[in-house]
């Protein structure tokens, strides 16, 4: 992909949202999701602007079609925008989950989820990156989405990202930990939130809840996860690679065995964390039900860098090979 289109797009977002935060008085954020509901729109929504501004935007504007970009385009350009405004006002659950990681999410969930239309949730949507990387490899699928997140801003960037690449998102703004009513789904994917949930008195209302003191709530996003999906769905967790060795750990150990099955651990690789204690993986769980199998072996794999073309190509040998062997 030719990187001039995402770098004209980006430009276009950036010089518009700095025109608009001047004038509105809010953070670039804010500023981007207006912007970005203005393109999406074609036309300049906001009311109170000064005459300059408003001529200067709709002159951006006027520049730029986005029937001419991919949504992968789309979705690198509004990521960078939205990177350089987390820069700004950084907030440790606010990191987006890197492209690379998102891309080979996705192609985990076309492998695993064989369905030709199904719903997919992501319980901790953020601004919609994951999601709509996952979905913009998924082009010959029919899929309807759904997202939460407690972050009024971060929802706002999702709903217009999913507008500008013209996916059908159903967003719900709350604490994706108390009920959510959403029917249930086919398929989660969720770069977990890590850290402690305060709210004790919900997370009692957990299996998986802490005898004494705080829950974890990246433990209370997998039980939420697991309500919410069919019986042999498929769930897709970005999670620290110590959590099966944490002090709380029991409880998930129980959770795990009573209602899923591991059905493989992806170890991403080292080098794209500061230190060994950063580091993540992919678990990939199904759901328990009638008929549903637990593999004869779960899926372990170490990736490479995936700048490794050779590596890489192995790698997808393998799953292909334990695919063949585990899941016929």
């Amino acid at each position: 992909m030719s990187i001039v289109p995402v770098e004209k797009l980006f430009t276009a977002f950036n010089e518009t949202a700095d025109m608009m935060r001047e004038e509105l008085a809010c953070t670039y954020l804010e500023a981007l999701a207006e912007t970005g509901e203005n393109l999406f729109h074609g036309k300049v929504l906001q009311e109170d602007l000064s005459e300059l501004t408003y001529k200067r935007l709709e002159k951006a504007y006027s520049e730029i079609k986005l029937a001419d970009y991919s949504r992968e385009e789309i979705r690198k350009a509004f990521q960078l925008a939205i990177l350089k405004g987390m820069k700004e006002n950084i907030q440790p659950n606010h990191q987006m989950t890197p492209d690379s990681v998102g891309m080979f999410i996705g192609y985990l969930v076309s492998k695993f989820v064989d369905k030709q239309a199904y719903r997919l949730l992501d319980p901790a949507i953020g601004t919609g990156n994951l999601l709509s990387t996952v979905l913009n490899h998924q082009t010959d699928k029919t899929i309807t989405s759904v997202g939460s997140d407690i972050d009024d801003i971060l929802i706002k960037l999702a709903y217009v990202n999913a507008n500008l690449q013209m996916h059908e998102v159903e967003l719900f703004n709350q604490d994706s930990l108390e009920s959510l009513f959403i029917d249930p789904v086919d398929a989660v994917v969720c770069d977990l939130p890590i850290g402690f949930y305060p709210n004790d008195v919900r997370a009692a209302e957990y299996e998986i809840h802490a005898k004494t003191g705080h829950t974890y709530a990246h433990h209370l996003f997998i039980e939420q996860s697991t309500k919410h999906t069919k019986e042999g769905g498929y769930l897709f967790f970005i999670i620290p690679n110590g959590m099966f060795e944490s002090e709380q750990s029991a409880n998930l150990h129980e959770f795990v065995k009573n209602h899923l099955n591991i059905q493989g651990i992806v170890q991403l690789p080292l080098a794209m964390f500061k230190n060994k204690q950063a580091a993540k993986s992919i678990l990939i769980l199904q759901k328990k039900g009638e008929n549903i199998k637990q593999p004869k072996q779960a899926l372990l794999v170490d990736l490479p860098k995936l700048s490794d073309g050779q590596a890489m190509s192995n790698i997808l040998t393998k799953i292909d090979t334990w695919f063949i062997e585990n899941k016929k």
